[in-house]
């Protein structure tokens, strides 16, 4: 199924779907569709029933992303909720963080290309305007899952005529925001106490889930302010 499909089965079950809150979803690594030659998403009706048991845990259970990750990733969530208490269980689960595996994600300029579809000069432009990281010596360079992320955003955005150059407000915005949020939990960050820092670390990643999600209300309340 494409998205827009998925997007039309699911709104009777969830009014407030929407294929911009999907591809959010997406982007906390929540899922992950196949991709066509074309860079276009493929859902597969397992995936569907992940995405529905994602919903319903936000909808039903009001857990954050980093528990619903934790619990996608035990393979504890299915899409039959608990009756009652899930809440108060879930978050009284002392889950370990999922961590990505950095070293299997790395990918060379070519394999990252060839995965998002990207042209070799929209990369450079990339790293040039200091929207995509790069390193000294460009041969050598490796692109870890996020960066992969980065380029096939701004490839997608490249098919609307916007460039590389247009991109450094969303970097200087990302700057931003994250030495506010390093900002709040600074004490906790530099705790000498291991479990301290472990539990500011899963408050930053909630801390960025839901600014994120914030920015993409606003800009949804700017654009139908603009089409009214």
């Amino acid at each position: 199924m494409t998205i827009g499909s998925v997007c039309k089965s699911l709104e009777r079950e969830f009014p407030d779907i929407s294929i911009s809150k999907i591809r959010y979803l997406e982007n906390q690594r929540l899922l992950t569709p196949r991709r066509t030659a074309g860079g276009y998403r493929l859902y597969s009706p397992e995936d569907v029933g992940r995405l529905r048991t994602i919903l319903r845990l936000q909808r039903d259970e009001f857990l954050p992303l980093r528990i619903i990750r934790q619990e996608m990733a035990t393979g504890r969530a299915d899409a039959e909720l608990p009756q009652s208490g899930g809440k108060a269980r879930a978050q009284q689960r002392r889950l370990p963080p999922v961590v990505a595996t950095s070293t299997s994600a790395l990918r060379t300029l070519d394999e990252m290309l060839e995965l998002t579809g990207a042209d070799e000069a929209l990369v450079r432009e990339l790293e040039e305007f200091k929207v995509l990281s790069s390193s000294d010596d460009p041969s050598s360079q490796l692109y870890d899952e996020n960066q992969c992320e980065i380029v096939r955003a701004a490839a997608e955005l490249s098919r609307y005529g916007v460039a590389a150059r247009n991109l450094r407000v969303f970097k200087t915005s990302a700057d931003r925001e994250s030495a506010l949020l390093q900002q709040i939990l600074a004490p906790s960050l530099r705790s000498r106490n291991a479990e301290r820092r472990q539990e500011a670390t899963e408050a930053l990643e909630d801390l960025a889930a839901v600014t994120t999600h914030l920015k993409h209300l606003l800009l949804v309340g700017d654009l139908r302010a603009l089409l009214s």
